[in-house]
């Protein structure tokens, strides 16, 4: 597999394994609950801790970083689609958020 889709957050299926690739604060401020957080730049490193026979719904704030992660992710074998809008579109969309730091969640 070559090439990766795109989707929107409407289009994650409600089981879906979501891998958030946005830095610490950001993921501490707010992030979606059950999702994986390997920031973008440890994801090399840290690709083994992913399942190759999951598809993996790929996320960050704005959809910037979450397409790298995606391309790549898919060039090693794996199974990634990128999500539009990342978290931003999360929020505007209404899916719940949690944070780790005991605050509202937000999205940085």
């Amino acid at each position: 597999m070559s090439d990766f889709e795109t989707v929107s957050v409407n289009d994650i299926p409600a089981d879906a394994a979501v891998l958030d690739v946005r830095e610490d604060y950001e993921w501490v401020a707010g992030h979606a609950e059950g999702a994986l957080h390997i920031p973008l730049d440890q994801l090399p490193e840290r690709v083994t801790e992913l399942d190759p026979d999951q598809d993996l719904y790929v996320i960050c704030r704005t959809g910037g970083r979450s397409f790298r992660a995606a391309q790549w992710l898919t060039g090693q074998g794996y199974a990634a689609f990128n999500v539009a809008g990342g978290m931003d579109q999360w929020l505007e969309n209404g899916k719940p958020l949690i944070s780790d730091n005991g605050l509202k969640p937000l999205v940085l």
